[in-house]
């Protein structure tokens, strides 16, 4: 496809502009490590909350929602709680203050504030510098093949006569520029480029929407979908049939095994509350919440990024997908049983959005890969010099060398991300190993480290490395992830439990200090006893009923925001009321009954513990 001047003008002129802004904030970056991964915890919680919710709107992912739109219609709204997407809720009403209060820079040393320093967390932060690093491989993998699809059909240039090269080639492109300004530019880099990057990507997606509105009428749209696909309700089975439309939608529900929708709808609940209970993963996620200016702030990010990131994504999402039901399907069924669904969005621009706003969504699209690629590229070096290299190999180098090693790590892991995206056939095949497998494996000590006293480094070593072993051993299989789940599951925290009770506890002292600065809920009464004989009246969190609730009442909130957009462009009128009015009564409760109740720290913290903190400022407030 040859794109209109127009749309390559704009397209150019906001890589040029990224990249400018990138190293425009690159002296600020540059001062030292807090400065570099954490923007000096100086940066506004809405900044952060907008660069997450960018990071989020990445192109790999939107692809993948427009398929699932496409083939399981209102019902596809809850698949995504498989990665879960309501990990945001958790964090927002209570993970995020908790992981805040550590005052960390990565979760590597988080597990020194929370196992001590001995052999256990010694072992233990060698593994989860393991698991971050892999996820950073993955993901840069995931983005990798993402950009090469996409930007290789509206580019004008071929690189290579190669279909497939031709993709590599332009994602190699994409990548290269994408590394320059996040190497450059650190976390304020990647901050700042992000909030411009959301401004451009939501005016082109809600301009999208729009678009389908008007193309497409309820009729065109009822004639080419089966029937309940446009039904958020569902019984023991999906009760969709594509037969006689389009019959490789039904192969694809039968591989992916979501036919008895109750069974898996059961199976991604219960997993996505586990995973969300174990905190963030140590990636962007993590790295976002501890560079908030305080605990309140990290909790107002978290839910901001529900706020401002799901009407508009799904108006894209949902505009991409009825314009693709609408004109798409001779194509589709043209390719047999190799449909590749994740060729409806490309389609769509390239035929259906008219000039000047397809420019600005290629931009935008451009900016969400950038977003996310930024995001995941800056969660590496953060652990590799951090926790390795300032740790174990030169300790006392000046705060500038550490930013160069950063620079040159940076460009190691792209190059390793970038290699394994060579040999992974789709996106959704590296997102299933994610979400399924890799992550499965995270759960159970992640799970127990906030919940359970008695759970140790040993624990948390031998859990891990037991988790990660299952998902390597997983890929190599055909066995789906998601099934595999349960049984990861079981086997890690049977280890866990084991080896945490067949080693000795962590320091009480080490124990004493998180428990009294976090304060979470769950099994710590001899910690607390312990705490009450050293500070005094130390309090329980009283708080789980509430934050339980909270959670209920966000969940609720967040999937009435994916629903409603969708409900908006298929003129589904009612639907969309109902929709948004449920989401304006959730947010009234969340914020009677959570947003006035934030605290930064516990009245009875004692004071000591902030001193010669970056929060020591919060003294008079907590």
């Amino acid at each position: 496809m040859n794109l209109p001047l127009l749309d390559i003008i704009i397209v150019l002129v906001f890589i040029c502009s990224t990249i400018a802004v990138g190293f425009w904030v690159s002296a600020r970056a540059s001062k030292d490590m807090n400065s570099y991964f954490l923007g000096g915890n100086k940066l506004k919680w809405y900044m952060l909350g907008l660069s997450n919710a960018s990071g989020m709107f990445d192109i790999a992912g939107t692809m993948w929602l427009v398929s699932l739109l496409f083939i399981y219609g209102l019902k596809s709204i809850y698949i995504p709680w498989v990665w879960p997407v309501f990990n945001q809720i958790f964090l927002m009403v209570f993970l995020a203050i908790w992981l805040r209060r550590s005052g960390v820079m990565t979760g590597a040393e988080w597990i020194n504030f929370r196992f001590g320093d001995g052999l256990g967390s010694r072992l233990s932060n060698v593994i989860v510098v393991f698991f971050a690093l892999i996820s950073v491989i993955a993901f840069t993998a995931y983005g990798f093949i993402a950009i090469g699809k996409f930007a290789s059909v509206f580019f004008p240039w071929k690189l290579s006569q190669d279909p497939h090269m031709n993709d590599v080639l332009y994602g190699l492109g994409m990548t290269a520029i994408t590394t320059l300004y996040i190497i450059k530019g650190g976390m304020f880099s990647v901050v700042f480029t992000e909030v411009f990057q959301f401004i451009v990507t939501t005016i082109a997606s809600i301009g999208v929407g729009i678009v389908a509105y008007h193309q497409v009428s309820p009729e065109l749209l009822a004639a080419a979908v089966p029937a309940n696909w446009d039904s958020i309700g569902f019984g023991w089975y999906l009760d969709l049939d594509w037969a006689g439309r389009l019959d490789a939608a039904n192969a694809k529900i039968a591989a992916d095994g979501y036919s008895l929708f109750t069974i898996f709808f059961m199976v991604i609940l219960y997993k996505g509350i586990l995973l969300s209970l174990a905190g963030p993963a140590p990636n962007y996620d993590m790295q976002r919440v501890l560079s908030t200016q305080s605990p309140k702030e990290s909790a107002k990010m978290s839910g901001f990024v529900t706020v401002v990131l799901m009407f508009p994504r799904y108006m894209l999402i949902a505009g991409l997908t009825v314009l693709g039901l609408a004109f798409y399907m001779d194509e589709l069924r043209s390719m047999g049983d190799q449909v590749d669904f994740e060729q409806i969005l490309p389609f769509v621009l390239k035929n259906y959005i008219p000039s000047g706003l397809l420019g600005l969504l290629i931009a935008g699209l451009l900016a969400a890969f950038m977003s996310n690629f930024a995001a995941t590229v800056n969660a590496a070096p953060a652990y590799v010099v951090n926790d390795i290299y300032k740790r174990y190999i030169n300790p006392h180098a000046e705060p500038k060398k550490y930013v160069r090693m950063s620079y040159l790590v940076s460009v190691i892991f792209v190059v390793l991300g970038v290699s394994l995206g060579f040999f992974i056939p789709s996106i959704n095949t590296v997102l299933q190993w994610l979400v399924g497998a890799l992550y499965g494996g995270y759960t159970a000590s992640n799970v127990l480290k906030w919940y359970w006293w008695r759970f140790n480094g040993y624990g948390y070593f031998w859990g891990m490395l037991v988790g990660i072993i299952s998902a390597l051993a997983l890929s190599q299989t055909s066995i789906n992830a998601l099934q595999a789940f349960p049984y990861m599951l079981a086997l890690c925290a049977v280890v866990c439990v084991v080896a945490s009770l067949m080693t000795p506890a962590s320091d009480m002292a080490i124990l004493t200090k998180f428990y009294v600065k976090v304060r979470p809920w769950g099994f710590w009464g001899p910690v607390r006893a312990a705490a009450q004989q050293e500070y005094g009246e130390i309090k329980a969190n009283p708080h789980f009923k509430r934050d339980m609730v909270n959670v209920a009442v966000g969940i609720v909130w967040q999937t009435s925001l994916v629903a409603a957009p969708i409900f908006l462009v298929i003129h589904k009128w009612n639907e969309f009321g109902f929709a948004m009015g449920l989401a304006a009564v959730c947010a009234l409760l969340l914020w009677k009954n959570w947003y006035q109740h934030l605290q930064d720290y516990p009245d009875d913290l004692p004071p000591q513990l902030l001193v010669g903190t970056s929060d020591e400022h919060l003294l008079k407030k907590s």
